[in-house]
C-alpha cells in the first residue's frame, strides 16, 4: 500500500488538501473519495515510509488522547475533533495517522477499527479502552484514563532510564580508557620492550595482542557486532528462547526485583484502568497481559483467565502467583469486597512505582561504588600488565 498527498474538493465547491494511507493507485484514491463525497482534483505519491518521515513518541499520543477527549466532552464530534488535532500536530508521521483514522471514521467505520489499522502507534491498551469508551458512552473519560495511563508509564520509565545514567557513564568511560591505553600506551611500551629484548610475560602478551587487532583489524568489529545483534534478535524470536530470557529478567539478583516491580505496575495498572471504563475481567486481563509483553507475565495472565472463568475472585488467583506482591492481593481483595476493584488496582499500581523508584535510586546507590571499583580494578590490570616487563628489567639490572 502506497501514501498519496492530494488535494480534492468538498460537495459546497471548497479545496482541502491532505494525505490517504492504503491506498493501491491514484483511481482506487479517487474511489474512496468518491464514497466520503469529494472529488479528486490531483494527487501524487508520497516518498518514503512512516519512519523515514519520523517517528511518534508515546508522549505525543498522551497528549492526543488528553486534547481528543477534552474536545469531545466539550462537544465537538469524533470528526471535527480529529480535524481539529490534525491541523495541529506538528509531527507529519503524526498527522498522516491521524488523517488515515479520520477518513475511516468518515466513511462509516468504528472508531476502534480505525485506530486498529495504527498498531504500531496505538498499544493493545488504548484500542481496548477506544473499545470499552465507544460501546460504554464513556469515550471522554476512556481517552483521559488512556492519557494518565502513558503518562505514568513515560514518567517511571524515565526515573528508571535516569537512576541508570551513572552506570553507563561510568562504563562508557572505562571503556574508552582501556582502548586508549590499548591503542596508544601499549605499542609504545611493545616497542620499547622489543628494543630492550625483554621476554614478556603472558599478561602483556595479552594486551599486545588485543592492542595490535584494534589498531589493524578494528573493521572486523561492525560486521562481527552487526551479526551477534541479528543472531540475538533471532534467537529471541523463538517462543522458547524468549521465555527463558523473560523469566531471566525478573530473577536477576540485582536487576531482577526492580524489573518484577515495574512489569507487575504497568499489569495491575492497566488492568484497574480497563475495568474502570466497563471492560469485562477475562478481556481486560488478556488487554493487560499483552501491553506488559512478556511472556512470564503472558503465561501468568493465562492462568488468571482460566482461574477467573471458573468462579474464583480475582485476590485469590492472584495469590496463586508469586511473582504479586502482598500488598497487591490485599487491595484487590478489599476491592473486590467494597466494590471498587479500579480503585484498589490503580492505587496498588501508584504503590508499586513508589517502590520501583525507591528500589531504583537504592540500586544505584550500591552500584556507584562497585562500578568505581572495578574500573580501578580494570585500569589497573592493564596498566600492570603494561608494567611487568619493566618490573622484570629492573630487577635483572640489580
Amino acid at each position: 500500500m502506497a501514501v498519496f498527498e492530494y488535494t480534492a474538493r468538498d460537495p459546497a465547491g471548497n479545496e482541502v488538501s491532505s494525505v490517504y494511507t492504503n491506498v493501491e493507485s491514484i483511481p482506487a484514491l479517487r474511489c474512496e473519495l468518491v464514497k466520503l463525497g469529494y472529488v479528486l482534483v490531483r494527487a501524487r505519491r508520497q516518498r518514503g515510509s512512516q519512519r523515514s518521515r519520523g517517528r511518534i513518541r508515546q508522549r505525543e499520543v498522551a497528549s492526543f488522547a488528553y486534547k481528543f477527549g477534552g474536545m469531545f466532552s466539550a462537544g465537538l464530534s469524533i470528526t471535527s475533533s480529529l480535524q481539529v488535532l490534525e491541523q495541529q500536530t506538528e509531527n507529519e508521521a503524526f498527522r498522516t495517522v491521524l488523517a488515515d483514522i479520520r477518513r475511516r471514521v468518515e466513511s462509516g467505520s468504528s472508531l476502534k477499527a480505525a485506530f486498529e489499522e495504527h498498531r504500531s502507534v496505538f498499544s493493545d491498551f488504548f484500542l481496548g479502552m477506544i473499545d470499552a469508551g465507544e460501546s460504554s458512552g464513556k469515550l471522554a473519560e476512556s481517552l483521559d484514563a488512556s492519557a494518565r495511563y502513558l503518562e505514568k508509564r513515560l514518567e517511571l520509565q524515565e526515573k528508571t532510564r535516569a537512576a541508570f545514567v551513572y552506570p553507563m557513564v561510568v562504563g562508557l568511560v572505562c571503556s574508552l580508557v582501556v582502548i586508549s591505553l590499548l591503542i596508544f600506551v601499549v605499542p609504545m611500551f611493545s616497542q620499547l620492550y622489543r628494543r630492550l629484548h625483554v621476554e614478556l610475560p603472558g599478561p602483556t602478551q595479552v594486551l599486545v595482542a588485543l592492542s595490535t587487532f584494534l589498531r589493524t583489524k578494528w573493521w572486523l568489529l561492525v560486521p562481527a557486532l552487526a551479526g551477534a545483534v541479528l543472531a540475538v534478535r533471532r534467537l529471541l524470536k523463538d517462543s522458547r528462547v524468549r521465555v527463558r530470557w523473560d523469566r531471566l529478567k525478573i530473577r536477576t539478583p540485582l536487576i531482577g526485583p526492580l524489573s518484577r516491580l515495574i512489569l507487575v505496575s504497568q499489569f495491575v495498572r492497566t488492568f484497574g484502568m480497563l475495568i474502570s471504563v466497563g471492560v469485562p475481567i477475562i478481556e481486560a486481563l488478556d488487554a493487560a497481559g499483552k501491553v506488559v509483553r512478556n511472556e512470564e507475565i503472558a503465561r501468568v495472565t493465562a492462568d488468571l483467565q482460566q482461574a477467573v472463568r471458573t468462579g474464583h475472585p480475582v485476590a485469590e488467583s492472584l495469590r496463586t502467583h508469586s511473582i504479586f506482591p502482598p500488598m497487591v492481593i490485599q487491595l484487590v481483595a478489599s476491592g473486590e469486597e467494597a466494590g471498587i476493584l479500579s480503585e484498589m488496582l490503580t492505587k496498588a499500581a501508584d504503590l508499586l512505582d513508589k517502590d520501583a523508584d525507591r528500589l531504583a535510586t537504592s540500586l544505584l546507590v550500591k552500584l556507584e561504588p562497585t562500578l568505581t571499583v572495578v574500573m580501578g580494578l580494570v585500569i589497573g590490570l592493564v596498566l600492570m600488565g603494561v608494567y611487568l616487563p619493566m618490573f622484570d628489567y629492573m630487577a635483572c639490572l640489580k
